[in-house]
């Protein structure tokens, strides 16, 4: 159980969103390297946030989302394939949830706790996303890391969704599919749950143990023994609407 937890935030690409769904309905035009290149254009992307950060010289991370595909097209020698590179993108903007993301975000809210997601990704894409997977009635705020100019897991970034949401760190409970994105979390001061859906190894020794979970739908198990009373939606913040 983790006790005193009163939002549950999320992780954006890999842990809600299928980051390489976006090859996966273009497959046909990509080919025989359909999977590989998902693999190195995500690769490429998080390399990218890193040495950007590490510079301190940020772009956006619609910037480096062509970057890295630019470079993965390249390297299968697809870049001249008329309009696939722009069909990739769009998709990119069209992730496709993990099945079990919904109905574990419908009942986590059900219990009565805040949702929130923190990513790397721009309001754009992240409220694009959002809306097209159908999950925007479970959350009720995108953070980006486009506020700040850095990217996680800078602890800049997990102090920032702390402040926002109103709430210090033991009170939030932070989902993540990616191990670094945990550890930094963890650093600063989140409960963080692991949400390792493929059993995958511990990556980093270094940091704390973490409550791990196979499925999404296991979360509201953790969560549910006599959670103190939530903030009120103003203080959490909404997202706004399709039409704002």
């Amino acid at each position: 159980m983790l006790d005193a937890i009163r939002t549950c935030v999320f992780d954006a690409y890999g842990t809600l969103l299928d980051v390489h769904s976006a090859v996966t309905c273009n497959a046909a035009a990509v080919g025989e390297t359909s999977g590989p290149l998902a693999v190195l254009w995500r690769q490429r992307q998080l390399e990218y946030t890193w040495t950007r950060s590490l510079m301190k010289r940020y772009t956006d991370f619609w910037a480096i989302t062509e970057e890295a595909l630019d470079y993965a097209l390249e390297t299968f020698s697809l870049q001249e394939k008329p309009g696939l590179k722009q069909a990739l993108l769009k998709s990119y903007l069209e992730l496709r949830a993990f099945p079990d993301v919904a109905p574990a975000l419908q009942e986590i809210k059900t219990l009565g706790f805040g949702t929130a997601v923190l990513s790397n990704g721009t309001l754009h894409m992240l409220l694009q996303a959002v809306q097209a997977s159908d999950l925007f009635r479970h959350i009720d705020l995108c953070l980006s890391v486009d506020e700040l100019k850095v990217y996680k897991p800078d602890p800049s970034v997990y102090q920032y969704a702390s402040g926002r949401l109103g709430l210090p760190p033991a009170q939030i409970c932070f989902v993540s599919s990616n191990l670094w994105d945990l550890a930094g979390a963890e650093s600063f001061g989140f409960r963080v749950v692991r949400l390792n859906r493929n059993h995958q190894p511990q990556e980093y020794k270094f940091a704390s143990a973490h409550d791990e979970i196979h499925s999404l739908t296991e979360l509201p198990t953790l969560l549910r023994k006599t959670p103190p009373p939530l903030p009120s939606a103003e203080s959490l913040g909404t997202m706004p609407r399709k039409s704002e």
